[in-house]
C-alpha cells in the first residue's frame, strides 16, 4: 500500500501519547534528522525544543487540545490548539520530516483551522514563529496568515525553548482570520 496515499486519522493526544510526540517534535526540529525536512531549526537553536513534561502539560491542560495526526497507525503529524476568547492559539506543530512538503502540512493546518472553529466558533487563530523564519513564515502567509508585526522577546536563557545559536531571534505574531 502507497503510504503516502493512506488517509490521515485525527484526534486528540493522550498521556500515552507524550514519547511519541516529543519524538516526532524533535526529528522535525532540532538536530541532524530534522534536516530531512525544511522546517528544521538546527541552525539557529540547538538542545530540546520540548519535553514530555512540555508536552503532557498540553495534553492536560483546560481549553487545550493536542491533535494528533495518525497514516498507518503511526503519529505523522501533531499541533496544538488552545482557546484564547475570540481567538484560537495554533502552536507545537510538527510534521514528521519524511514526509514535508508533500502537501502534509496544509491539510493538518486546514483541519486544525475547521476545528477550532467548530468546537470554540472563534473568528481568529493566531500563532507566533520565530522572525528569523522567513521560509516558514512565508509558508504561512500562503495559507492566508498574516504579519503583523507584533514581536515578544526570546526567552534567552531558558533552556526549555532551546539554546539560541544568534542573538537576534524574538516571536512575531502571525494572525488568520476564520470565516
Amino acid at each position: 500500500m502507497d503510504t503516502a496515499a493512506s488517509p490521515l486519522t485525527y484526534r486528540d493526544a493522550t498521556d500515552a501519547d507524550v514519547d511519541e510526540i516529543v519524538a516526532l517534535i524533535e526529528s522535525a526540529y532540532r538536530g541532524e534528522s530534522s534536516r530531512a525536512g525544511w522546517t528544521t531549526e538546527a541552525d539557529i537553536l540547538h538542545g530540546r525544543r520540548t519535553d514530555p513534561q512540555g508536552v503532557l502539560e498540553v495534553v492536560e491542560a483546560p481549553d487545550s487540545r493536542l491533535l494528533t495526526v495518525e497514516r498507518d497507525g503511526g503519529v505523522v503529524a501533531c499541533c496544538r490548539l488552545e482557546h484564547r476568547g475570540e481567538h484560537a492559539y495554533f502552536g507545537m506543530f510538527a510534521v514528521s520530516p519524511a514526509l514535508q512538503g508533500a502537501g502534509l502540512g496544509k491539510a493538518v493546518i486546514a483541519e486544525a483551522e475547521r476545528q477550532a472553529r467548530q468546537a470554540w466558533g472563534v473568528t481568529e487563530m493566531h500563532m507566533t514563529v520565530i522572525s528569523v523564519r522567513e521560509d516558514l513564515i512565508a509558508w504561512y502567509e500562503r495559507r492566508g496568515y498574516r504579519r503583523t508585526g507584533e514581536t515578544t522577546p526570546f526567552p534567552y536563557g531558558d533552556e526549555r525553548f532551546g539554546i539560541p545559536q544568534r542573538d537576534d531571534l524574538r516571536f512575531e505574531l502571525l494572525v488568520k482570520p476564520l470565516v
